[in-house]
């Protein structure tokens, strides 16, 4: 399944994200909760797009920091109201009180709603150059947390000879959910259709043949900057999700 992320097009109003994800035949979103934009955290008015255009929120990621218990309670009432399948989560973050408690929550998250809750890879920064930003934030211990994983292309750190295959390799069969992410400006580009820029020894497209005779059967998500899609014209934004959706159709959906 292909999905198309809210922040991909976080500069319009999330009546019009809905809008152009049915014109451009995304038939499934991945919601990215924003406390910036308060109709993220609508849940019935959510619902009533989501039911307006038949467009089903099978996914929900949530913020990077600061992910207290009464803000993932509000994450469950909105998966409670769209019935998501999914939901993506960070590792702990400095700025979370109890680490443990953090940790132990999720897993009862998961228990409880017999739901996916993934633990996305992050790119690890540091505080003073020597406090990391988030406790067990590489692969192998974001793993362990809830066993399951959304790999984030955005966030393979290149520098520590982890590229696209590796990460691939060490989360395997936890991978619940796939972000197809660009660079940031001080890295290479990632669009799918600029994937052979070497971010990997393989570029992206071998792994999603690779993943399709591997039986893969969850989700992958477009997660870019606005500003890849040319979010300022609705036709270019248009035409870039319809590329997006060819290339995956070519080199998953229709591979053999």
């Amino acid at each position: 399944m292909l999905l198309l992320s809210t922040s991909s097009l976080k500069w319009y109003w999330i009546h019009k994200i809905f809008s152009l994800a049915k014109k451009s035949w995304y038939v499934w979103l991945d919601l990215v909760v924003d406390r910036s934009n308060f109709d993220t955290l609508d849940e019935n008015y959510l619902k009533s797009l989501s039911d307006e255009f038949l467009l089903p929120v099978l996914s929900i990621t949530a913020p990077d920091k600061t992910m207290e218990k009464p803000k993932i309670d509000k994450i469950i009432s909105i998966w409670e109201i769209l019935w998501c399948q999914i939901y993506n989560f960070t590792p702990p973050h400095i700025t979370d009180k109890n680490i443990d408690f953090y940790i132990s929550y999720l897993n009862k998250v998961k228990k409880d709603t017999k739901k996916t809750v993934s633990i996305q890879n992050i790119e690890q920064k540091y505080k003073l150059f020597v406090i990391p930003e988030y406790k067990n934030a590489n692969l192998i211990d974001i793993k362990k947390i809830t066993w399951d994983t959304t790999l984030s292309i955005d966030n393979i750190d290149n520098s520590s000879w982890i590229d696209l295959i590796k990460a691939h390799e060490i989360l395997w069969n936890s991978i619940k959910n796939i972000f197809l992410s660009d660079k940031s400006w001080t890295k290479d580009w990632l669009l799918p259709w600029n994937a052979w820029w070497g971010v990997s020894f393989l570029p992206l497209e071998s792994l999603m043949m690779k993943l399709k005779t591997l039986g893969y059967n969850w989700f992958f998500t477009l997660k870019v900057k606005s500003t890849e899609l040319w979010a300022w014209n609705d036709n270019k934004v248009l035409q870039n999700l319809e590329q997006v959706k060819k290339y995956y159709e070519k080199h998953f959906v229709n591979y053999k």
